[in-house]
Order: C-alpha cells, then structure tokens, then sequence
C-alpha cells in the first residue's frame, strides 16, 4: 500500500509537470551564464593579446630611437608598426628634461583604427649621442 500525502492525487512518487518545467528553467539560465563567460573570456583573450603585442611595439621604438643614436628635437612623431601578424598606430612625444643631455620619450600605442583606443604606454629616456672625438 502507497500512503497518500494530503494534497497529492496518490499516485505515488515523481515529479509534476510544473517542477519539472521550473527545473529546466534553472538549467537553461545556468547554462545561458556559462556560455555567456565562456564568451567574454574569448574576448578577454584578444584584447590581452593585442596589449601584449602593442607593448612589444612600445618597447621596440625605444630600443630603435636607443640604437640610432639619433638625437630627435622635441615634438610629436606618428608611425605605424606591425606585430603579430596585427597593425599598430603609434605616437611618440618627446620632451626636454632638466637635464640638457636627456630626453624623455613618451610612447603610445593605439588600434589601427585610429588613436582613440589605447593599448600600451612607455615613458623612456634617450641619451645625447657621444661626438667622436669628444668624451
């Protein structure tokens, strides 16, 4: 013999309709959040990797503008850069310092659709190059 609960048709055990439409309305916003982070981390992704790759842009015409030996006068220089297979827009301000035989090179790196979204930032200083002869 099955014993009956007050409100139940006794039938026995199992689920009715409703609970089982509610719980899978649980599972199917649970699942909808998974996929929802799934898909933020894959954009999350790109944009680290655009940032890794426009640092190495950033430290790159830093090392250049270091080797050259070439000493710019102050102001404001654009360019474009590749790396990674990614384009690069670039802008190098460089600016006196106290010291006359410095300059300070302030390097960003953008998007290449334009400069509106900044992926990298490098503050460096460059040496006045050495005149042959003069020590």
């Amino acid at each position: 013999m099955v014993k009956s609960y007050p409100g139940s048709c006794g039938r026995g055990r199992g689920f009715t309709l409703v609970e089982v439409l509610v719980a899978l309305a649980i599972i199917a916003v649970a699942l909808m959040a998974a996929l929802r982070v799934a898909g933020q981390g894959t954009l999350n992704a790109g944009e680290l990797r655009s940032r890794l790759l426009a640092g190495w842009v950033a430290e790159n015409l830093l090392a250049e503008q270091r080797a050259q030996g070439v000493w710019l006068p102050p102001g404001t220089y654009r360019g474009t850069a590749k790396q990674g297979n990614m384009d690069f827009a670039w802008r190098t301000d460089i600016a006196e310092t106290a010291n006359p035989s410095f300059r300070r090179a302030n390097i960003s790196v953008f998007a290449p659709a334009g400069e509106s979204h900044l992926l990298a930032h490098l503050t460096g200083y460059l040496a006045q190059p050495a005149i042959p002869g003069n020590p």
